[in-house]
């Protein structure tokens, strides 16, 4: 390849990744646009989240005859002479040299949604006209302009709004995400708790005792394998023990996730401390706990399934009571539940209530303004 074809070559993927990150805005944040391949105008669905296109991994990688390959440490995806692996956990993206660029993922509707920008990796060029709705992937085998692709295709290019729930923050209604968060698993009957979960299509985050993950692993991978979200609830739950210093709090929080990533390869950076942050986990607390890269998280709806075991209908009655409230605010609720076999009498009954209420399911995930007790965003 001559060197002016090499220079315009790179200067055409810079430009691209300075229009995909700053301008996706003006296409609208949280829209949908068609995305273009090389000629043709697919039905795959690219996905605006915080000013960057997302598609699913699998459709891409169908339309583009890529070859990807599930390994341990993440996904291998092959494209010709070109490869690369998606680390787990929002690893980033390790390059064939061994460096790691920076790449988030999330789950919509099932499918594992990644940045568009991953095919420049792989050898293709993009382009994206806001003002035109064009948002296109190429390689060497493309014969349209990009003018004439949008001539082409410009009764199918306008974009409609973003559809389903997806835990980086798709657009929803305001007020109208539910986050359903349980404690103190892994337990014997998480199985079926899950089973539950996906009867309904609802997603839920686990903040799970390192303890209870060692007593049931296979509980524990289930939930990574799932796509649910992961967080930390510390190693004993006993207060003298995990309050009896910053340290040991700190202590208790790493120790946990150490057996996360011991047991799945999984990491996570959200915490909910025992009994919630108020009044134990202090400023000493959170100065050493937060500044490590860690999320705390508290709720505004408390199931109280702790305190009513086996009374679904108080249990019921206490979340909708709370629900309801704040839907007058269009504040999303994070309801606080447990990983017990009490809790699933009433789960399948509130999910019911919750669908007909319009409410959809989401993830807690790390870009997520973090909802606390001390309103500690950290």
């Amino acid at each position: 390849m001559h060197m002016k074809k090499v220079v315009a070559l790179l200067m055409s993927l810079f430009l691209c990744f300075g229009i995909l990150q700053t301008t996706a805005k003006a296409a609208g944040v949280d829209s949908v646009l068609k995305l273009g391949v090389n000629d043709t105008l697919t039905e795959i669905e690219a996905v605006s989240v915080k000013d960057t296109y997302y598609v699913p991994l699998r459709e891409l990688s169908a339309e583009l005859k890529w070859t990807i390959t599930g390994l341990q440490e993440g996904i291998a995806v092959a494209a010709g002479d070109h490869s690369v692996r998606l680390l787990n956990n929002d690893g980033g993206l390790q390059l064939p040299d061994g460096t790691v660029a920076a790449m988030s993922t999330f789950l919509k509707d099932g499918k594992l949604m990644v940045p568009l920008r991953i095919s420049t990796y792989l050898g293709y060029s993009l382009t994206f006209q806001p003002d035109k709705y064009l948002l296109r992937v190429r390689d060497a085998g493309a014969l349209l302009s990009d003018e004439d692709f949008i001539v082409q295709y410009k009764d199918k290019l306008k974009p409609q709004a973003a559809s389903g729930t997806a835990s980086a923050g798709t657009s929803v209604a305001k007020g109208r995400t539910l986050y359903l968060t349980f404690d103190d698993g892994p337990s014997a009957t998480t199985s079926e708790l899950l089973g539950i979960l996906d009867k309904y299509d609802a997603k839920a985050t686990f903040f799970m005792l390192g303890i209870n993950m060692n007593r049931y692993p296979s509980q524990v991978k289930q939930i990574v394998k799932a796509g649910y979200g992961l967080g930390l609830h510390g190693m004993t739950h006993r207060k003298e023990k995990f309050y009896a210093s910053p340290a040991a709090a700190l202590a208790e929080m790493a120790g946990d996730n150490a057996v996360l990533k011991k047991i799945s390869g999984a990491e996570t950076s959200l915490i909910r401390p025992p009994y919630g942050s108020k009044p134990y986990f202090t400023q000493a607390f959170r100065d050493k706990v937060l500044t490590q890269g860690y999320h705390l998280w508290d709720w505004n709806v408390d199931s109280e399934d702790w305190r009513y075991k086996e009374d679904s209908g108080k249990i019921y009655a206490s979340v909708m009571s709370q629900v309801h409230k704040l839907q007058k605010s269009q504040t999303n609720p994070v309801i606080l539940m447990h990983d017990q076999k009490a809790t699933l009498k009433v789960l399948p009954r509130l999910l019911e209530t919750f669908k007909k209420e319009g409410y959809s399911f989401a993830i807690i995930t790390k870009d997520i303004k973090p909802l606390n007790f001390w309103k500690d965003e950290r």
